[in-house]
C-alpha cells in the first residue's frame, strides 16, 4: 500500500505542478512593466502568467497572448499574438514585443519579476495585483 500511495502522490504532483514561472506565483497575479532596458516606463503594460503556460497582457495599444513552457528559471515564448489597434505608443509596443520575445531567463523575487537574456536586455515588472 505504501508504494501505491507514493506512486499516486508522485503522479499527482507532476500532473498538477506547473514548472514554468507561473508555477511560482498565484494564478491571476498581474505584473506591470516598470523598466525596459533600464529606462522607466510611463506607459501601461501588464502581463499575467497562467497555469499551463498561458501568457496574456496589455501593451500600450493592444492586448496580447502567447505560451511559455520552459521550466523556471528559463523563459521562452511562442509567437506573440496581438490585436491590431494603432495608437501614439506603437513604437514602444513594437520594442516591448521584440524584447519580450527575446527573453530567455526569469527571476521572481517578492514583488519584482525580471525577464532577461544573454544580450543584456532586461524587462523589469512590478507586482500590481495579487490573486484573490
Amino acid at each position: 500500500m505504501t508504494l501505491a500511495a507514493f506512486l499516486i502522490s508522485f503522479f499527482l504532483h507532476h500532473a498538477f505542478f506547473d514548472e514554468t514561472v507561473a508555477g511560482y506565483m498565484e494564478n491571476g497575479t498581474v505584473w506591470r512593466l516598470a523598466e525596459m532596458d533600464g529606462v522607466p516606463m510611463a506607459t501601461d503594460v501588464t502581463v499575467e502568467f497562467e497555469r499551463g503556460g498561458g501568457v496574456r497582457g496589455n501593451a500600450p495599444c493592444n492586448a496580447f497572448s502567447a505560451t511559455q513552457t520552459a521550466p523556471y528559471p528559463w523563459f521562452e515564448l511562442s509567437q506573440i499574438l496581438s490585436t491590431k489597434r494603432a495608437c501614439p505608443d506603437l513604437k514602444i509596443e513594437a520594442r516591448f514585443f521584440e524584447r519580450l520575445g527575446a527573453m530567455s531567463l526569469s527571476e521572481l523575487s517578492g514583488s519584482v519579476l525580471l525577464l532577461s537574456n544573454d544580450a543584456g536586455d532586461v524587462l523589469a515588472f512590478e507586482l500590481i495585483k495579487e490573486a484573490p
